[in-house]
């Protein structure tokens, strides 16, 4: 098949994962796996169309965002939220960049650990489900600062593929008394710059892949993201308020057992 066409299928599965409870980076790896796509471009490719689903985060939260934005100068509740997602960012921004080559290199190029992450996380999204302390937190906007540097320790545990970056600050959140779908809200926040660091990161490491052979394909992977997070992220939204985390945690175990199965025979 042509590139294109692998670049639309990574791009599909980025929008569809991104902020659902089941990695999107280690879903884009199986498939990377799946149809024998070499290492290298495509990791890189993974990384960066990550930027065009957090983009949709920005546009269906626009107004409130911009909100925030001009309104730090003079209100105090504001600068409480920025300093929260500044918070909760800081771990990702530490650690990352400390163990950022060793995650690249080493576990990114073992499906094992990814689909038994699947399986792990999906017993933990099943588990916090039914028995996550009483919510005392209910907004998004105004969490508790040590609550949110809490959320962002769990968004560290993403950073091995397979353990979802939205189900860890979701399922953090929620056993610091934060209601799901605050909890979920606050993660989408933290995407914007947890993401636009690692884009920013990858772009650089990996500048001399970026030629005018493999822009093109970025280019398509990134509007295909970003066009199919906007629709997935209400639709989460809707399945977390109404039914909780177990149907992802269900999905996460049941790709993490087929992904073992099909490498069993392989």
């Amino acid at each position: 098949m042509p590139d294109w066409v692998y670049a639309i299928v990574l791009a599909v599965i980025e929008g569809l994962t991104e902020f659902i409870p089941v990695s999107s980076t280690g879903m884009m790896l199986l498939a990377k796996q799946a149809m024998g796509l070499p290492d290298g471009f495509w990791d890189t490719f993974a990384v960066m169309i990550q930027l065009g689903a957090i983009l949709a985060v920005v546009v269906l939260y626009f107004g409130k965002l911009w909100k925030q934005v001009i309104s730090l100068p003079t209100d105090p509740e504001a600068r409480r939220f920025a300093l929260s997602v500044i918070l909760a960012f800081v771990p990702s921004i530490v650690l990352g960049l400390a163990f950022h080559d060793f995650i690249k290199a080493v576990l990114f190029d073992s499906p094992e650990i990814q689909c038994i992450s699947l399986i792990l996380g999906g017993i933990v999204l099943l588990f916090i489900d039914r028995w996550a302390p009483p919510p005392v937190a209910h907004d998004a906007f105004k969490l508790p600062l040590v609550k949110a540097f809490a959320i962002g320790m769990f968004q560290v545990l993403a950073m091995m593929p397979g353990v979802s970056r939205s189900g860890a600050t979701i399922v953090g959140g929620m056993l610091f008394g934060v209601e799901k779908r605050a909890a979920a809200e606050f993660t989408f926040f933290l995407a914007i710059p947890t993401m636009l660091g690692a884009f920013v990161l990858d772009a650089w490491e990996s500048r001399s892949q970026l030629t005018a052979d493999t822009m093109p394909l970025i280019a398509l992977g990134f509007v295909v993201a970003f066009v199919v997070a906007l629709v997935v992220i209400r639709t989460m939204l809707a399945v977390v308020t109404s039914r909780g985390l177990a149907p992802f945690g269900w999905l996460r175990i049941a790709i993490g057992g087929a992904g073992l199965a099909l490498l069993s025979l392989t």
